[in-house]
């Protein structure tokens, strides 16, 4: 048997979360006991999941914190601030770990800076995989920790072949070591369950698009509220609900107020269930100005609801495209509301074709799929 260790320290609800627990899942379920994972509760993130590893079979080790961490703060400079706390706090709990448990791998989800950084000053026997998502960013002081620590990574899994690409670029290690990985998103058995779950209870007003994720800068939530004003002058019948939780939620509603939105765009909080909401909605809209993948994009593919995406790095143009969806250009207002008009103006027979696509090639990112990869690659 094989010890993996997840080191992926959070704030707040991140598609990660999900990621990481299929991905322990995957391990423990399909490897006949090959592998045992472990996930690394660092400052009391993983609590609330307490319930949903055990029920899974995955081991938790929580650290004593040195610092009180609060892991549901919001805003830039405040979650800048818990980071710097958790790598702190985190430093002698996750080297005396290594070198006391000595599992066989540590995968690396968030926060990588600090096995990065242990990795370059000390040696483990735990390999050292890294997971790369989202926008690169890559200062003099990064490639010194990277080039230091080169020959104790292990592997980098990346979720996009485009951040395969851009990580490859930037030759930080051997072109072999960075392979595409797609996330363990979907489980066809369990979306199914979901939807089954409260089905009747969720109403949902005709022709509404559903938005789903953290209110932040990222996800550009403003640009489609914005855009519905302009629809709605229109005399489009649309409606608009965009469920999550985050910073920017005051300046949500005070935009809503201005521009008389209140009866068509909707606020709802942080939905564990979103498959229903996918499942009862006209089609999925993410604005996202950067993704990798896009998570919700592939619940909604599942779902069997269409989508409509920014064009943005890293991830969205690899799984959606003309025949399965529609892009729209990246933070573009005009060319998102032409798009959203060009949907509402296909016929049904077309509709179903390009979701009938989609649902096909979300197929990429079940658990099982996730667990060959990987676990072909940590042999």
């Amino acid at each position: 048997m094989k010890n993996i260790y997840y080191w992926c320290p959070f704030i707040g609800n991140i598609a990660t979360i999900k990621a990481v627990i299929n991905s322990a899942y995957s391990l423990s379920k399909y490897s006949n006991n090959k592998f045992v994972p472990t996930i690394i509760n660092s400052c009391g993130e993983w609590d609330r999941y307490n319930s949903t590893l055990s029920k899974k079979k995955i081991i938790v080790k929580k650290f004593k914190n040195i610092f009180s961490i609060n892991t549901e703060t919001s805003g830039y400079f405040k979650s800048r601030i818990t980071y710097i706390k958790i790598f702190l706090s985190c430093f002698l709990s996750l080297k005396n770990t290594l070198k006391k448990d000595r599992p066989e791998y540590l995968i690396a989800h968030l926060i990588t800076s600090l096995p990065i950084f242990l990795y370059s000053i000390f040696n483990f026997k735990t390999k050292l995989v890294i997971r790369v998502s989202g926008k690169i960013k890559m200062n003099m002081l990064r490639k010194i920790l990277w080039k230091l620590c080169e020959k104790n990574i292990y592997l980098i899994t990346c979720p996009t072949k485009s951040t395969q690409q851009d990580i490859i670029k930037l030759d930080l290690v051997e072109k072999s070591k960075v392979i595409y990985l797609p996330d363990p998103i979907i489980e066809i058995n369990e979306i199914l369950k979901e939807k089954n779950n409260n089905f009747t209870e969720v109403k949902l007003e005709e022709k509404t698009f559903v938005m789903i994720g953290r209110y932040t800068k990222q996800k550009n939530h403003l640009l489609v509220i914005n855009c519905f004003k302009e629809l709605i002058k229109k005399k489009m019948d649309i409606n608009l609900i965009i469920i999550g939780n985050g910073e920017l939620k005051n300046k949500y509603l005070t935009e809503i107020s201005r521009l008389n939105l209140e009866s068509r765009v909707q606020l709802v909080s942080y939905q564990k269930n979103i498959s229903i909401y996918l499942s009862k909605s006209l089609a999925l809209i993410s604005s996202s100005l950067w993704e990798d993948p896009g998570f919700v994009m592939i619940e909604a593919a599942a779902c069997n609801t269409f989508i409509i995406s920014s064009d943005c790095l890293n991830g969205p143009r690899e799984f959606v495209g003309s025949d399965n969806g529609i892009l729209f250009k990246n933070n573009n207002i005009k060319s998102l509301e032409q798009n959203i008009l060009k949907f509402l103006d296909m016929s049904d027979c077309e509709i179903k074709k390009k979701k009938v696509n989609a649902k096909k090639k979300s197929i990429v990112f079940t658990k099982l799929r996730h667990f060959k990869i990987l676990s072909n690659n940590l042999i």
